[in-house]
């Protein structure tokens, strides 16, 4: 979604509109219109900037993205410290 790059559905994380807020499907289970986007920062920040979440979920926005900038964050973190 934010880089445009396609990639097998296991490579993407899934992201679902709750209440305003894009949060991680982490399971693929949670109901409503899912957008995927490789979970790293650039990609997150591309698809924000592009305002790529307003088109996906069919609305005006601004959607609040701190749960999902965080667990990128963290992802991110823990692919680092892996060895």
């Amino acid at each position: 979604m934010g880089c445009r790059e396609r990639s097998d559905k296991r490579g993407l994380l899934r992201v679902v509109l709750t209440g305003g807020s894009c949060i991680p499907d982490l399971r693929g289970t949670l109901p409503g219109r899912g957008a995927y986007l490789h979970p790293v920062s650039a990609c997150l920040e591309q698809a924000v900037r592009r305002r790529a979440f307003n088109r996906a979920f069919r609305g005006p926005g601004p959607f609040d993205i701190a749960d999902l900038r965080e667990h990128v964050e963290r992802m991110e973190q823990a692919d680092q410290a892996a060895p």
